[in-house]
């Protein structure tokens, strides 16, 4: 299992199992090769011996600091998290070398350690004058010290996100930052506001992260050591193992349940896909297919409730709905992404003629049975947020305890101290990127606020979209898109919470609060699927040995209700059961926009019993899209081409003497 909430960490070398039965598989040092030249996280440095000892140490015992200032501290804000940004940036300059390919094990040149230090200095010397800089203010700032220090800061902060998140976000900045300069404000002003104030750096995003996102990513990394990931796969296999294209319906099952508490599409994709990728190829799926089935099925396991990659918990932090209401509003959109992936990869097996994976490979249910308590601190964790009796970072620890009882039972995965002291080192290695690209949404967001660039923003969108709303929402999807590139899933979220979704929501588009925030979720997510840079199915490519650019493509057609739903819930966001009146509007919706996802893979795959003509494909899709938006109308009309279409293959079907089989 991937560490929770958008570390983006991959899997260790040991964990990725190739299958050994087919060699046109990438073996882990080819995926390993990918990953270091395509993705900034995985490129990282190598310690050994001594040195590895004493960073691993240094990184656990940050993670316990972080466990306890959120629980039981009380610290001044502006130090803690000023100490807390310190710590990451220093554990960044560790852990990310100054630029990709091979390393020298142990090696750490002189210009990293001054950078490390001068740049972690920055944030310990402010938290050492916390109080001064908030009772003096401006006075004490506009001293060239101070300046200086905040100027390092900065740039500490901007270098490590080069080397860990990547270009995209950083171009953002940078165009704000140059922007912010040329609206009229000074160097000193910039500074001061970027660095020490709390509408900078330190604002909601850090601030979210120190509260108790590192937490959950701790929370993740000890329950990979449970061997829960492990559990999930053979669960998909026991439930759908042995349908028509058995390993890659197992892959989307699979996928969404190891997803839904992982925070990374990429190493949910390396994780799994090591496993099921090989399946596929052996079962007779195209290379290109099988590695898009997995890399577009762990993508959506950032959308599956009820943990969505913690994005359920800082919707709730955001928006102030109850988490529990939340978790409801996603179940329809998760279950129509997943349901159109299963019926593309359902299609394409009855296309080519394949059968599910024989009775006696399958594990056994009773097998299961016997395992069930490795989803105690799943469970744990969903029951005591959703009671809203304990703060967020206090039910995440709960849930650690819970997954370290569950680790010293387990008699294949147990838990000894020395993988507890790993899982904590693992917890805070994967939560540098994501503070760093809190970090870098926190300067986003500081430019946009001294210049008041969001009115400007949003009167931009009004303009080019001429107040239409669906062009305002196709021009925001690209802006989610982009900017989430490379980026986490939890500060891909933070980011578009605070920058596109007030788009939306203001006038004069009016979107309902909560369908803006799916919707900006939602393209931020699938950034990860979307050429040119699309990760998961890079790492997915890397598995399978296949095109990167045709897997991506392939990727985003197996997820195209990714890229409808979330128009569909922006228009009408009945499909988040928002301004439903009645338990029959409710199944109304859930039937119908499941009979339209039905009707758009299909339409997409060109296959249902039989070849379907390129007009009539056409015609089909436009009913699948009727029934997936609400309305009586709509539906009906929709359900009718659905109808008729399959009324027309059946035909057909008897004509050419083909044997009707669904």
């Amino acid at each position: 299992m991937s560490k929770l909430i958008g570390h983006g960490k991959k899997k260790e070398k040991e964990t990725v199992i190739i299958e050994e039965y087919d060699d046109s598989v990438g073996t882990a040092a080819d995926v390993e090769a990918v990953m270091r030249k395509y993705d900034r996280e995985s490129n990282q440095r190598i310690w050994e011996g001594t040195p590895k000892i004493i960073v691993g140490a240094i990184m656990a015992a940050f993670a316990v600091y972080c466990i306890i200032d959120a629980i039981f501290l009380t610290t001044l804000p502006e130090r803690r998290l000023a100490i807390f940004v310190g710590m990451i940036v220093l554990l960044g300059f560790l852990t990310f070398p100054v630029k990709k390919g091979i390393m020298r094990p142990n090696h750490i040149p002189w210009y990293d350690i001054i950078i490390m230090v001068l740049g972690s200095g920055a944030y310990f010397y402010y938290a050492i004058r916390a109080m001064d800089v908030i009772r003096l203010s401006a006075r004490i700032m506009a001293r060239p010290s101070y300046m200086i220090i905040g100027i390092i800061g900065i740039l500490a902060l901007v270098e490590l996100c080069r080397r860990c998140v990547g270009l995209p976000i950083l171009c953002v900045a940078g165009v704000l930052l140059i922007y912010t300069f040329a609206s009229g404000q000074d160097l000193f002003q910039v500074v001061r506001t970027l660095f020490y104030t709390t509408n900078g750096i330190f604002g909601t995003p850090v601030n979210t992260c120190a509260k108790f996102i590192v937490i959950f990513i701790i929370f993740g990394a000890f329950l990979e050591r449970t061997g829960v990931a492990d559990f999930f796969i053979r669960f998909a296999n026991t439930a759908v193992g042995r349908f028509t294209g058995g390993p890659a319906k197992v892959a989307v099952v699979a996928s969404a349940l190891e997803g839904m508490a992982s925070g990374s599409s990429v190493a949910n994709t390396v994780g799994s896909g090591s496993i099921t990728i090989p399946m596929m190829k052996k079962m007779g799926y195209r290379p290109e297919f099988a590695a898009a089935v997995e890399a577009a099925a762990s993508t959506g396991g950032q959308i599956m409730p009820p943990i969505m990659g913690a994005a359920a918990f800082l919707m709730a932090e955001y928006t102030g709905q109850p988490y529990a209401r939340i978790a409801l509003m996603a179940i329809l959109p998760a279950v129509l992404y997943f349901t159109g992936i299963y019926i593309a990869v359902h299609l394409e097996a009855k296309k080519m003629g394949m059968k599910g994976i024989p009775k006696d490979e399958l594990p056994k249910p009773r097998e299961l049975v016997r395992e069930i308590y490795l989803l105690a601190p799943l469970v744990a964790l969903v029951y005591l947020v959703s009671t809203n009796t304990f703060t967020m970072a206090y039910s995440a620890t709960i849930s650690i305890g819970v997954a370290i009882l569950v680790g010293l039972i387990n008699p294949t995965h147990r838990l000894t101290f020395s993988r507890i002291c790993e899982a904590f080192e693992g917890g805070a290695r994967g939560s540098i990127t994501v503070v760093v690209a809190c970090g870098l949404a926190g300067i986003i967001s500081g430019c946009i606020t001294v210049t008041g660039l969001a009115g400007k923003l949003a009167g931009a969108i009004e303009l080019l979209s001429g107040g239409h709303l669906i062009l305002a929402l196709f021009f925001t999807m690209v802006c989610c898109i982009i900017l989430g590139m490379g980026v986490p899933t939890t500060a891909n979220y933070l980011i578009m919470a605070s920058i596109c979704a007030p788009i939306l929501i203001g006038e004069p588009f009016g979107v309902a609060t909560m369908a803006a925030h799916f919707f900006v979720f939602y393209f931020g997510i699938v950034a990860d699927i979307t050429p040119p840079v699309a990760l998961a199915a890079y790492a997915g490519a890397a598995i399978a040995k296949a095109n990167p650019m045709k897997t991506g493509l392939n990727a985003t057609r197996l997820a195209i209700a990714a890229f409808i739903v979330p128009y569909i819930f922006a228009l009408s966001p009945a499909m988040l059961f928002i301004d439903v009146d009645s338990a029959f509007q409710v199944v109304q919706i859930v039937i119908t926009s499941l009979l339209g996802i039905f009707s758009i893979a299909a339409a997409l795959n060109g296959y249902f019993i039989r070849n379907i003509p390129i007009p009539l494909r056409v015609l089909l899709a436009c009913g699948g899209l009727m029934m997936v938006y609400p309305g009586t109308i709509t539906d009906l009309l929709g359900f009718a081409i659905l109808a008729g279409t399959i009324a027309f293959q059946c035909m057909m079907a008897k004509k050419e003497g083909l044997k009707i089989s669904f």
